[in-house]
């Protein structure tokens, strides 16, 4: 089950981009953001200014430069990278533009995967994928394998897998920016629904004024600083 006091924080974070010898670049600076158990927000901004790299420092895939993420008030760049893996798996979700899923493999055991990674009992962890997979409407479509699906087939599998392990939160980066408008639509319709559903706080970076309207909160981030539209 969901963590029923889930909060996770930004304090005055930083972060510099440094090439060869030349002088540091600042890409983000001073951010402070909060979300709590439920809560959905997005953040728009124009290319290249930081949106990725921000949600990449939510969710402990990189190091700030300046500051720190406080995932239920635990600083996740005090702990070790094996420790961090293990927080991310157990309380994160991801969702990206590209769907990310092992070719090889099946839909269901995409979706299994981070269960497996847990450690879960292989049965447990596929009737789950099923069940899952059922709810986004790929029932039919266990067995195949990323290239045997669409677009919006792939991106519904990926929400999928982000919410196997039952993740406090959803990050998500331009997860409608590969599909047309169609798709694009209920997919985001899909995440909102199952966010609702699972009361996972999600944090959506989009360069869709249309989409981010659609959230509790829109943050605009420019020239490294975040500010609530």
């Amino acid at each position: 089950m969901n963590s029923p006091a889930f909060s996770l924080r930004a304090v005055d974070l930083g972060k510099d981009f440094r090439e060869g010898s030349g002088e540091a670049l600042r890409v983000l600076a001073g951010i402070n953001f909060s979300l709590s158990t439920g809560e959905t927000a997005a953040i728009i901004g124009a290319s290249g200014s930081g949106k990725s790299t921000l949600l990449n420092l939510l969710g402990g895939l990189d190091k700030p430069t300046t500051g720190h993420v406080l995932l239920n008030d635990d600083n996740i760049f005090k702990i070790n990278e094996k420790t961090r893996c293990r927080v991310r798996n157990q309380h994160l979700g991801f969702i990206y533009q590209f769907h990310h899923l092992l070719p090889e493999f099946s839909a269901l055991e995409n979706v299994a995967m981070p269960q497996l990674i847990e450690g879960v009992d292989k049965e447990e962890a596929r009737e789950k994928a099923t069940a899952l997979l059922h709810e986004v409407g790929l029932g039919a479509r266990l067995d195949h394998k990323p290239g045997e699906l669409s677009g919006g087939e792939r991106q519904r599998a990926a929400i999928a897998r982000a919410l196997i392990n039952n993740p406090d939160c959803i990050l998500a980066d331009e997860p409608t920016g590969n599909l047309d408008r169609k798709n694009a639509e209920l997919a985001l319709e899909l995440i909102l629904q199952l966010n609702r559903t699972y009361k996972t706080a999600l944090v959506m970076v989009t360069h869709d004024l249309h989409i981010a309207e659609q959230l509790d909160k829109v943050f605009v981030l420019e020239d490294g600083l975040l500010k609530i539209q």
